[in-house]
């Protein structure tokens, strides 16, 4: 079976509401998405970096526990693991605080085997950072070498609003590597200061990336390619939290591309129809995630996702013999 490889920050989220905090829960933005996928049974590499104190020893365990590899996680030891506060309001949207301590020295570890038709996730500032930068591009240029598909969400957020303009070369040099980008309206407004779709995919991102997908919280999806355009309602339900509810929407629309069998070379000539199966994918796992303070799919859910899973691989192993 095909597999995802993922980068990015893992981090400890304490939850608060009315100023308690109420859970205490690992996350990250590709980690929420990884995780979700890991439950649903998709073959899994994370890499990352945690310290070797105790938030960063819960964390290891729950990667394990959820069925991702530690292989790829580089333990550091001067430095503490990252801890945010997250403050939900009444809609359940959060304000964030950040505590972060690394070393000097990041990511020391050794890269997956990437194979075609693997996908790829990045996404959030550690996408950009300059300190990463030179161990996002090598990821992605094995990828891009491999054939394998790049899936990117920029989830620019409020406190790096003052250097959109000093990263964005290195914003289109993702937009470049991926296949697939997608973006919150909230993510476009603080890096272009506009947050209309249909604007945003005509002069910031088709030139570079042909299949731009941009969400809008609980409102409509929007799907821009080559050859489809077209908007797609959101389920109205009543958040128990929206931490993670993208994360999780990019993890649907990976665990689609997966069940759906759409590999690298299928990308720039799927159907109406095809993109369907795929955006419904994306909001059932958002929908899902934000049912909980969790910042993954439920188990329940995962149980199901990985039975569709096995039956799809099974159903292409016995049309092909």
């Amino acid at each position: 079976m095909r597999k995802v490889i993922g980068i990015g920050e893992t981090i400890l989220d304490i939850i608060f509401r009315n100023d308690q905090p109420t859970a205490a829960t690992p996350g990250g933005s590709v980690f929420n998405g990884i995780v979700s996928l890991g439950r649903a049974g998709v073959p899994i590499h994370f890499i990352s970096e945690t310290g070797n104190d105790h938030v960063g020893r819960l964390i290891l365990q729950f990667m394990r526990d959820n069925g991702i590899s530690t292989d790829h996680v580089n333990v550091f030891p001067d430095g503490k693991s990252p801890v945010s506060l997250a403050f939900l309001n009444d809609q359940s949207d959060a304000e964030y605080i950040f505590y972060k301590n690394y070393p000097k020295e990041r990511l020391d570890i050794s890269y997956p085997k990437i194979e075609a038709d693997d996908i790829v996730m990045i996404g959030s500032y550690y996408a950009l950072n300059p300190v990463l930068r030179d161990k996002i591009t090598e990821l992605l240029d094995r990828a891009r070498e491999a054939r394998a598909i790049i899936y990117y969400d920029p989830n620019f957020r409020a406190s790096h609003k003052e250097e959109a303009i000093r990263l964005g070369s290195t914003i289109i040099e993702n937009f470049e590597y991926a296949q697939i980008v997608r973006g919150s309206r909230e993510d476009f407004f603080y890096l272009y200061g506009s947050d209309d779709a249909d604007k945003i995919y005509r002069d910031k991102v088709k030139f570079y990336c042909p299949n731009f997908i941009c969400t809008a919280g609980g409102g409509e999806v929007t799907l821009h390619t080559s050859t489809v355009k077209k908007r797609y309602t959101i389920p109205q339900i009543e958040p128990v939290s929206t931490i993670g509810a993208g994360d999780n929407f990019n993890a649907g629309i990976v665990f689609g591309l997966l069940k759906y069998n759409v590999r690298y070379d299928d990308i720039a000539t799927l159907s109406e129809e095809e993109w369907d199966q795929i955006i419904a994918c994306g909001i059932r796992f958002a929908t899902n995630a934000c049912q909980s303070v969790n910042n993954y799919i439920g188990l329940e859910l995962a149980q199901q996702l990985n039975k569709e899973l096995k039956e799809a691989e099974a159903a292409r192993v016995a049309e092909n013999n």
